[in-house]
């Protein structure tokens, strides 16, 4: 699924305009608010921006990978409380159902995701299993024709907004098998929300724990119908979050850097630009390099993806979507670290954007696969190939 060059053409120069005439200019009000304005919200449905990736005949665009990543790149260059408030839904909060659910469920959710109608949740995180997910203790027990679930998700991006979550349980013994993916109603009686996590950076974003306290879900609501699927939904779910989370990345970095080279050639030190110093351009370059390498492997990527089955699973592309997180992500750490060098002591300053950046970039090593998981992914893979 893709959309036409010239419509995507179109959508790409209109998220772009959106950006740059009003997303960065509310960045101000974001940071000092902790909230993204209604009326921004608003204009985002109105944009079509919560239904990018959900298929035309459910009433969203439709983008491939492809696509999808060069609208992350135009949304990196602004605060990434902004992409949030629809990335989680049209991303690891909806495409479970739209890769593995039923033709129901696809038909009852997606709609209304698309219209942004329905906010969806990933909850799978918990208090003592995030990188080992596998692990995970919140328990679905089989009740005639429901399950209930008992258990607390941690650090669950979008749950105060969330009418939906993409929840993962366990239904079965241990280990990945043993792991189902429901669709839960945030309405559903013995759901709660902790409180709003205050975190280093991002502000606007919206995290807390969700709590299940004897939460009934009808066994129709199993992701796919299946039992025991859950842990594969999540990793291919994840894969292509993970290679938008490069994108945006890139775009972030972009950002940096243009704030960056823009300071170097006004700011003035012993009677010139400071950018004319060796050792000040030598900082912008390695930024330029890392971002163009960073950029073009997440686009050989995103082309591989797309050339795969739909929905298939392919151990040869998720390790170049690691390879991607792992770059990108760390390419983006050392990229905010020079911005805020370039800028001196102004870089430590929260009027300046640079030091926004560099505190909400540091969250991206660690959110939807940390960069040691992305290693052992890589490793794991590259070994198997080697066996195989």
């Amino acid at each position: 699924m893709a959309l036409d060059n010239e419509s995507f053409a179109l959508l790409r120069a209109t998220v772009q305009r959106f950006v740059q005439e009003r997303l960065i200019p509310a960045e101000n009000h974001l940071e000092e608010h902790d909230e993204v304005p209604a009326d921004i919200v608003q204009d985002m449905k109105e944009l079509g921006l919560f239904g990018l990736t959900v298929p035309e005949e459910y009433g969203g665009i439709g983008l491939s990978v492809g696509q999808e990543v060069l609208v992350n790149f135009e949304l990196g260059r602004t605060a990434p409380a902004f992409r949030s408030v629809f990335g989680t839904n049209i991303g690891i909060g909806s495409q479970g159902i739209l890769m593995d659910g039923t033709p129901e469920q696809k038909a009852e959710f997606l709609p209304r995701v698309a219209s942004g109608e329905l906010v969806m949740s990933f909850a799978l995180t918990e208090p003592d299993a995030g990188t080992d997910a596998a692990s995970l203790k919140t328990r679905a027990e089989a009740d005639g024709d429901h399950y209930v679930l008992n258990g607390t998700k941690r650090f669950i991006t979008n749950a105060p907004r969330a009418g939906a979550f993409t929840l993962m349980a366990r239904t079965g013994g241990a280990g990945a098998a043993g792991v189902s993916a429901f669709i839960v109603p945030a309405d559903l009686p013995g759901i709660q929300l902790g409180k709003k996590d205050r975190k280093m950076g991002q502000r606007g974003t919206m995290t807390c724990d969700v709590i299940l306290e004897n939460v009934r879900v009808p066994a129709s609501l199993i992701i796919g119908g299946v039992p025991g699927q859950g842990f594969k939904t999540a990793m291919k779910v994840l894969d292509r979050g993970r290679l938008n989370i490069s994108a945006v990345s890139c775009g972030m970095a972009q950002r940096v850097l243009d704030e960056s080279a823009r300071y170097a050639s006004e700011r003035k030190q012993f009677g010139k630009a400071i950018g004319e110093f060796q050792l000040v351009q030598a900082m912008l370059a390695d930024s330029q390099a890392e971002l163009l390498a960073g950029w073009s492997l997440v686009q050989e990527v995103a082309a591989r993806f797309d050339q795969k089955p739909p929905h298939a699973s392919d151990p040869d592309v998720s390790m170049r979507v690691s390879c991607a997180k792992l770059f990108c992500t760390e390419m983006l750490g050392r990229v905010a670290d020079r911005g805020v060098q370039v800028h001196g002591g102004s870089g430590y300053i929260n009027e300046f954007p640079v030091e926004r950046f560099y505190r909400d970039a540091r969250l991206l090593r660690l959110y939807e696969g940390t960069t040691q998981v992305q290693q052992l992914i890589i490793g794991r893979e590259l070994l198997r190939q080697a066996q195989a």
